[in-house]
């Protein structure tokens, strides 16, 4: 199986990490192909795409398209891509995509994919978030730009496991080398393109936390999975989750419940046989909203689990795995 690595001539920040990926070596030549600019890695399975016509956000189905044209299953779509915020704070994100709460289901939606659609997050989510808060330190930028989850939104819309990796926020940065150049070494480190063993593979076991709630960037969720080794699934902010007007006495309606379905679904997708449980960000919510969606995951057979809980749990796991080790 093949990781594929997704670019767009239409977005500035694309195309720097694709150039510095490139300048890293390691790659067969290009192929012209129909849907893009094929190539190859000559040390792991890692193909890299570069569309000329399509900007990624809206290239639905090119998971489907890469394979039916290659000849190839893959395993991920990993995109590279800027990231624009009202702040223009600069930053490095990762995130998983798609449009959890937006209606009309089923239309297609205004930033690509289809509302109430959600894509499997590619395994290497927490793995990349690490070892990208571990390589922007040693690169120099942790003090300049946010190191930050966010939560999933965006097309485009596919069938395999996909990340965005982004730089934002404005031109300066999406141009910046050296940015690019600290991406193009977690990604190689991640991917084993350095020639070392990748790193994030599912192995079919283990703990993977569903994170509910707070803004868009989930400070909460990121307070906590960078204090773990957890697997990470879809994270869903509070505007994800919409509850119609409370009514005392009935079931809480809004499109929150089809939100939570589909991203705990693409999630067990994403990581078969895995122990998903869920974080919630408990005072983004009012209780009557909170109550519902513990009461619905129990249903599913999902835990909900506070903070102080998940790190305590981790930390007997960590515990009891070193001692088997020795």
């Amino acid at each position: 199986m093949v990781s594929l690595l997704l670019c767009s001539s239409k977005d500035p920040a694309s195309i720097n990490l694709h150039n510095e990926l490139l300048l890293n070596g390691g790659w067969a030549d290009p192929i012209p192909m129909k849907h893009g600019i094929l190539f190859e890695h000559k040390i792991q399975k890692v193909h890299m795409l570069l569309m000329e016509h399509t900007h990624h956000i809206f290239a639905d189905n090119i998971d489907i398209i890469h394979e039916e044209e290659t000849n190839v299953i893959l395993k991920e779509v990993l995109v590279l891509s800027k990231h624009v915020s009202k702040s223009k704070i600069p930053a490095l994100t990762v995130h998983a995509i798609g449009l959890p709460g937006q209606t009309p289901l089923g239309e297609k939606g205004i930033s690509g994919g289809i509302n109430g659609e959600v894509i499997p997050p590619s395994p290497r989510f927490f793995k990349l978030f690490q070892i990208l808060m571990n390589v922007a330190t040693e690169m120099d930028l942790d003090s300049e730009f946010d190191i930050t989850l966010e939560s999933t939104h965006h097309g485009p819309f596919l069938s395999r496991p996909t990340l965005y990796l982004e730089i934002g926020s404005t031109m300066a940065e999406w141009i910046r080398k050296d940015v690019a150049k600290t991406w193009a070494i977690v990604i190689s480190k991640c991917l084993g393109l350095d020639g070392s063993e990748p790193d994030g593979e599912w192995k079919g076991k283990g703990d993977v936390m569903l994170c509910l709630g707070g803004g868009h960037y989930a400070p909460r969720h990121k307070s906590i999975i960078s204090q773990t080794e957890l697997w990470l699934g879809h994270i869903l902010a509070n505007y994800s989750l919409i509850f119609d007007e409370y009514s005392e006495n009935t079931e809480a309606a809004g499109a929150w419940k089809n939100s939570l379905t589909n991203s705990l679904k693409a999630t067990q997708i994403a990581y078969p046989g895995g122990d998903i449980f869920a974080h919630l960000d408990r005072k983004s919510f009012k209780s009557w909203q909170r109550n519902a969606i513990i009461i619905f995951l129990e249903s599913q057979n999902i835990p909900v689990y506070r903070g102080k809980q998940i790190l305590l749990l981790h930390k007997h796991k960590s515990s009891t795995n070193s001692a088997s080790k020795q």
